[in-house]
């Protein structure tokens, strides 16, 4: 079953530009100030990626489901978002895209005052909250890329894998959208393709591994992010990291940091207390918003600072953890 939904009303997407080819389409009216384009900026991987494109004809999407892959176009107001999907997953896809962006997520509770940029930066973000795509696999392959390398280089890797593996988006999709490949895909690539798309021996090893496992690891059975980031670390080459990240989007966790990055200890520690920082020392300033550690690190992400910039560059190699 798709991911729980509300104010989802099914049914044909009148208008000059309705898309009466689509398989699937609804009208959403999001009940807090939604802006589609920031909440999915960080699931798009560099202003190429072949899954997530921004064009004047709204957002598009590809994604796999249950029931196969799909592509989903997301366009209108802040107030009435129009959805319409194509593919075998049209159904599944668009009901999920309300949970993509947002509003499964509680962020009641969520002790504001503790510090004050964190409190400003929550008054003037209304529009950001945690979404989930309900797809482990989709989170798990890009993240599986960006261990150690720099995010240029891994967009790229993820660039050429999708040309190489990807299938062509369900639909009228912006030309070069790929849906990311099925885990028997990926199985089945040979050693020279790999090297064809810059894939190391390491990241080579863990992506074969989570293919090898990929169908009892989705957050249909598994929706617990405790529970998703034990499993995923079961699998060998991923780490506290790539669990971590996956957990984010796949199940909008608001608590999960992704420790071992090699810019956010940074980040944390430059904007809450003026100052760099180690992990731990991450950690002990998140911890005031348990709980909420996550929503915290995006909040800085929209409007924290990082210490000025001194000294060699990092190696493309030495960017994130496992």
């Amino acid at each position: 079953m798709p991911p729980t939904t509300r104010k989802l009303a099914a049914g044909p997407c009148t208008g000059a530009d309705a898309l009466t080819t689509a398989d699937w389409t609804a009208v959403w009216r999001p009940d807090w100030p939604l802006d589609v384009r920031r909440v999915l900026s960080r699931d798009r991987r560099g202003v190429g990626d072949p899954t997530l494109q921004y064009a004047e004809s709204g957002v598009w999407r590809t994604t796999t489901t249950p029931d196969g892959p799909s592509t989903v176009r997301l366009w209108g107001t802040a107030a009435e978002l129009r959805i319409a999907a194509w593919g075998p997953g049209a159904a599944w896809a668009g009901t999920a895209v309300p949970g993509w962006l947002g509003a499964e997520d509680v962020p009641g509770g969520f002790p504001v005052g503790e510090h004050p940029l964190v409190d400003r930066l929550h008054r003037s973000t209304p529009w950001l909250r945690l979404g989930r795509t309900g797809r482990t696999w989709d989170a798990l392959v890009p993240a599986v890329l960006e261990q150690k390398v720099t995010g240029l280089e891994a967009h790229r890797t993820w660039r050429e894998l999708l040309r190489l593996t990807g299938d062509a988006a369900p639909g009228p999709a912006p030309a070069g959208m790929r849906v990311v490949p099925s885990a028997q895909r990926v199985l089945e690539v040979t050693d020279w393709q790999w090297h064809r798309c810059g894939l190391d021996g390491a990241r080579r090893r863990a992506l074969r591994a989570v293919a090898s496992v990929a169908a009892r690891l989705e957050v249909t059975d598994h929706t617990d992010c405790a529970d998703l980031r034990r499993r995923l670390q079961s699998v060998p080459g991923i780490g506290v990291w790539t669990a971590a990240e996956v957990a984010q989007r796949a199940v909008g966790c608001p608590d999960s940091v992704s420790v071992g990055d090699y810019h956010l200890k940074n980040l944390v520690g430059w904007s809450l207390a003026g100052r760099k920082t180690d992990d731990d020392g991450m950690l002990a300033l998140l911890e005031p918003w348990r709980g909420h550690r996550q929503r915290v690190v995006r909040l800085l992400e929209v409007g924290g600072s990082m210490p000025p910039k001194r000294g060699p560059r990092m190696a493309p190699t030495d960017h994130r953890a496992l």
